[in-house]
């Protein structure tokens, strides 16, 4: 049954759905957005731990330096919707920002809720029509998208944008559909796997550790042969499976194939002589202490037993017993504390999906498929993932920004 004609249709409410479905109606088009879910932006209120990290304030060329995989092809659309344009977005429509440690960009109310909140004011004001259904396929005559189907009827339209998201959180409503109908037209999907993941570890050492958060460390990845994959600075977290945390979860994007292992500076402000000096002043200080209590003022005590077990140290011996060996040996793993990574958490605990619609399928200053026309593409489903710090909502502004500018010479 044919239910209605408009000029666009956006398939997902999240993010780059809902901001292409702005940007294509302040343009004049009309918009008619699906969204499986009852509410939308359904995983936007969990980022940022329910604050959302809504930009990064830097650069559009630092945004792409950010960007592990396909950087290159979001270049146009980064430029043309860079931070600076979203962070006016959501100031001029209700929503002040602040900006905190690494240029991360949040609400000033500190709640996701706020952001949501403006996305969908604005979609009220350009009389955006939202309805709360199912797409189930996509209506391609003679080589053009002309709609989708669902289980109402049909819609017709004269483009179609899909922005359906990836497979991470598949309770938000992110179940990979939009790879289905996307492939049933000849595009080729890249399999989607978690990024921004934490990641599971050998043996007990961290899991002895569960619980303990870090700051002001420095990681190193390093695949089986020692090259250095990845190195970052700034938070880790120990858990009961391995580690976590920001570097960590940065460090996944770079994860390649077994023998993996993340190497910790757990002083990275001191060098090894500076290190060295600092052990023998609390050495000389806690002298006539056990070496468990000597370490307080260097080592949070949970990680304490944790190092002298590695060393082979007793942690009841006397602190003025160390020896030159012994505390060479402790200056050593605090630099390079080692942990063997076995393999990431699973998908559905990924903050991200890498994989999706490959790049080269689609026009990168439009988000048109090449295969298909007036078929677009937006935000996570496309094969492109960045770091942690907000460059994941800002290329979803920015595609979903360059498929609603773009439509407007769909006909």
């Amino acid at each position: 049954m044919f239910l209605m004609n408009t000029d666009v249709i956006v398939i997902g409410g999240g993010p780059a759905g809902m901001f292409s479905a702005i940007t294509a109606a302040g343009r004049g088009m009309g918009v008619l957005l699906f969204e499986a879910n009852d509410r939308l932006g359904k995983k936007l209120l969990i980022t940022g731990k329910g604050r959302c990290n809504v930009t990064n304030d830097c650069s559009a060329q630092e945004v792409l330096q950010n960007v592990p995989r396909n950087g290159r092809f979001l270049y146009s659309a980064m430029e043309n919707c860079p931070p600076e344009y979203i962070k006016n977005f959501f100031e001029n429509n209700g929503c002040p920002l602040k900006t905190e440690r690494g240029n991360r960009v949040f609400p000033v109310s500190d709640r996701s809720q706020s952001v949501l909140e403006c996305l969908q004011n604005r979609m009220r004001e350009l009389m955006i029509t939202v309805k709360k259904e199912k797409v189930l396929d996509i209506i391609v005559d003679d080589g053009v998208a002309v709609g989708v189907k669902t289980r109402s009827g049909i819609y017709h339209a004269k483009a179609v944008i899909l922005s359906t998201g990836g497979v991470s959180y598949p309770a938000t409503g992110s179940t990979g559909d939009g790879y289905a109908m996307a492939a049933k037209w000849g595009h080729t999907v890249i399999t989607p796997q978690g990024s921004l993941v934490p990641l599971e570890t050998a043996g007990d050492t961290c899991q002895r550790m569960q619980g303990l958060s870090l700051r002001n460390v420095a990681v190193k990845l390093l695949n089986e042969k020692g090259k250095v994959l990845f190195k970052d600075f700034g938070e880790l977290l120990f858990t009961h499976f391995g580690v976590s945390g920001p570097t960590v979860l940065s460090a996944s994007a770079h994860l390649k194939g077994d023998g993996c292992k993340l190497l910790i500076d757990l002083k990275p402000a001191l060098d090894e002589n500076k290190l060295n000096d600092r052990i023998l002043r609390d050495l000389d200080t806690y002298k006539n202490r056990t070496m468990e209590n000597a370490l307080t003022d260097l080592l949070p005590r949970s990680m304490i037993p944790v190092v002298l077990e590695l060393l082979a140290i007793p942690a009841d011996l006397q602190a003025n017993s160390l020896t030159k060996q012994q505390r060479r040996g402790l200056v050593e793993l605090l630099k390079a504390f080692p942990v063997t990574i076995t393999g990431k958490r699973p998908v559905a605990e990924a903050i991200i999906t890498s994989g999706g619609i490959k790049t080269s399928e689609i026009d990168p200053r439009t988000m048109e498929s090449k295969l298909v026309r007036g078929l677009y593409f937006a935000g996570e489903i496309i094969d492109c993932d960045a770091y942690t710090g907000g460059f994941n909502l800002q290329i979803a502004w920015a595609t979903g920004y360059a498929a609603g500018m773009a439509v407007k010479n769909c006909d």
